[in-house]
């Protein structure tokens, strides 16, 4: 029997990747907290599955007490120590995540410049992991414009030949501020989701309760628990209750609220910014008479959250392209009473972003997109990434704008290892369970939005399954943490 020690990101890592009982099953019976005190437990074997930094490793020495556990700390043989070359999340079959949200703040805010190249290094030796555990070591390229972008895609030459396409979060500011109506993007945006958790479960067994019948007005959790199982005739009516269904039924409840003319005016903007006739039944532009008009009165709306008329906001600034004038963002925030946030919207330039026109980033403007030809009318946005997705699988993408650091290595199909998330983790694979074909892997630096997720999956499906397009960044975002992390650029460094 063995305890296992941990760190954040470790635990993080066996989190995605695992259950607990994959873990027992490997004769682990506890899972401790390096950074939280802990009783000895003497009688069983320690395991160690720490990140390799000095904090962490000075609390693993710690935890040995006794001077017998201190000298053998000197005497450890190659043996003892393995190196697991993993520093990634598996968020989703084709998604990636190195957990480190702070690194936004790094490397677009001024008041963090000095740490930015760190960070940078720690985060290169992180996806070199990634493309380590794929065997993958072909070709690296970037945007050329920010400076980050280059000198990231240096550091990960440094590491491994890895298949990298870089790109900064200001190439596409649109898709993590507009309400994206599929499901996933949906719970995420409307709903309190915290580390993939919905909070509401107790008050759904307590309406299930109630819909039986039962008493519940002075219940705990455990005490409806305890009646559930004590009532067979309604177990399998639970354990068929769709979870998914409650979620769709409060996202809906949410966008018959507001949402739905929220949706419309921002679909009404973004259709102004890349009006073109591909549409089956387009909404032409001469219709859009005057965009002003049409955001006020949702502006002057009480019943809309403060964030979404921000990104409103944003949006009807990143259809004029160039930016508006300062008077006009001025009156804009007024109407919508967001003054203390207003720092939200002129922290965009800080990612490159053309804001107040004049101003900084002057003379720059957003990539123009296309609108898709069959779906729905509220939801006709594609994310900026999945052209850039399509254009490099088929060999496309402006070499100028587009650069590479080095040429593509030949590596053997056979070692080629299939995505990150599998559900017998601690088995062999089988020559089977390997891909042969060729990836794309992108990544995204300042977090990257459900949307662009979604994008992947639809790429990889597109190529009858030739490639597999794989997306990732320093953190999953929702419109909420990606204005959290633009109002956070004003922080000072501590």
């Amino acid at each position: 029997m063995q305890v296992l020690i941990v760190d954040h990101l470790s635990m993080r890592i066996l989190s995605s990747c695992c259950k607990m009982s994959d873990i027992m099953a490997e004769g682990v019976t506890i899972v401790e907290d390096i950074n939280k005190r802990r009783e000895p437990i003497s009688s069983l074997e320690a395991i160690y599955l720490i990140s390799p930094i000095e904090k962490v490793s000075q609390f693993g020495l710690s935890s040995m007490t006794s001077k017998k556990q201190l000298s053998l700390t000197k005497r450890l043989t190659s043996s003892s120590l393995t190196e697991v070359n993993v520093a990634f999340l598996p968020y989703e079959s084709q998604v990636f995540s190195l957990d480190n949200r702070s690194s936004f703040r790094t490397f677009y805010s001024p008041h963090h410049a000095g740490d930015k190249n760190r960070v940078m290094e720690v985060m290169a030796e992180q996806i070199a992991t990634l493309c380590d555990t794929l065997k993958e070591y072909p070709a690296i390229r970037y945007r050329s414009g920010p400076e980050e972008n280059a000198a990231f895609a240096e550091m990960g030459a440094d590491k491994a030949r890895s298949q990298l396409l870089i790109v900064d979060r200001g190439y596409d500011p649109i898709s993590p501020i507009l309400h994206e109506l599929t499901f996933q993007a949906m719970v995420y945006d409307l709903l309190e989701i915290n580390q993939d958790i919905y909070k509401m479960v107790s008050d759904l067994l307590r309406k299930f309760c109630e819909s039986k019948r039962m008493c519940t007005e002075k219940a705990n959790i455990k005490d409806l628990s305890q009646m559930l199982k004590k009532m067979p005739q309604y177990q399998k009516e639970l354990s068929l209750y769709s979870t998914h269904l409650h979620l769709a039924d409060a996202c809906m409840k949410k966008f018959k609220q507001s949402l739905d003319k929220l949706c419309e005016v921002e679909q009404v903007r973004k259709a102004d910014f890349i009006c073109n006739a591909s549409l089956t039944n387009p909404l032409p532009c001469s219709a859009i008479i005057n965009a002003m008009k049409s955001i006020v009165p949702v502006l002057l709306n009480t019943d809309i959250e403060p964030y979404d008329k921000i990104r409103i906001i944003l949006l009807y600034i990143f259809h004029k392209k160039k930016g508006i004038g300062e008077e006009n963002l001025t009156k804009l925030i007024q109407h919508a009473n967001v003054q203390q946030d207003s720092n939200i919207i002129t922290n965009l330039q800080n990612l490159g972003c053309p804001i107040i026109s004049g101003g900084a980033n002057a003379g720059k403007t957003l990539p123009d997109r296309k609108i898709t030809e069959s779906t729905y009318q509220l939801s006709r946005w594609i994310p900026t990434l999945k052209e850039v997705m399509e254009n490099a699988i088929e060999d496309k993408l402006d070499k100028k704008l587009w650069p590479f650091i080095s040429d593509p290595a030949p590596v053997p199909t056979t070692q080629t290892a299939v995505s990150a998330r599998f559900g017998h983790w601690h088995k062999n694979k089988t020559s089977t369970e390997y891909r042969s074909g060729p990836r794309l892997i992108v990544f995204v630096i300042g977090g990257v939005a459900h949307s662009e997720m979604r994008a992947a999956y639809e790429v990889s499906r597109a190529t009858d399954g030739k490639w597999e397009v794989l997306i990732g960044s320093s953190h999953i975002l929702t419109p909420t943490d990606f204005l959290d992390d633009l109002k956070s650029l004003d922080q000072p460094a501590q």
